[in-house]
């Protein structure tokens, strides 16, 4: 009899973490060490079908400016972060994050990810 009863808690708790997994992927976040090497910029997302949001921290020695890519191409900034400091973007469906990195130094961000999280991510070199 005591068997059983272990195996429903088992089972309660293991159906518990399935649903807490699959809300969290439902509406997900998704946490960043981000390093973004000198003269090269960090692309997330373009194209998804959802919005999102990006609050970043600027953890590193160097400046980092953030931009929005929207399905047009045109780049729009957004923020630049200097050391320490923390900023909440908000992204449209379609529009890509870039975080670009136009020093010497690499540069070093924390980010917390959430809205649609379903995101491609590149590097490339810094453009003009």
């Amino acid at each position: 009899m005591r068997t059983l009863i272990i195996t429903r808690q088992r089972t309660a708790v293991g159906l518990f973490g399935g649903l807490m997994l699959l809300a969290a992927a439902c509406f997900g976040s998704v946490h960043s060490d981000l390093f973004i090497e000198p003269s090269h910029q960090f692309v997330l997302g373009g194209g998804q079908r959802g919005a999102f949001m990006v609050v970043a921290r600027n953890v590193g020695p160097t400046a980092v400016e953030a931009l929005e890519r929207p399905a047009t191409g045109k780049l729009m900034s957004k923020a630049i972060l200097k050391l320490g400091q923390q900023v909440t973007l908000r992204f449209a469906s379609g529009s890509a994050a870039v975080l670009a990195n136009p020093a010497a130094t690499t540069a070093h961000l924390d980010l917390q990810i959430t809205g649609d999280t379903d995101l491609s991510m590149s590097t490339e070199a810094k453009r003009p």
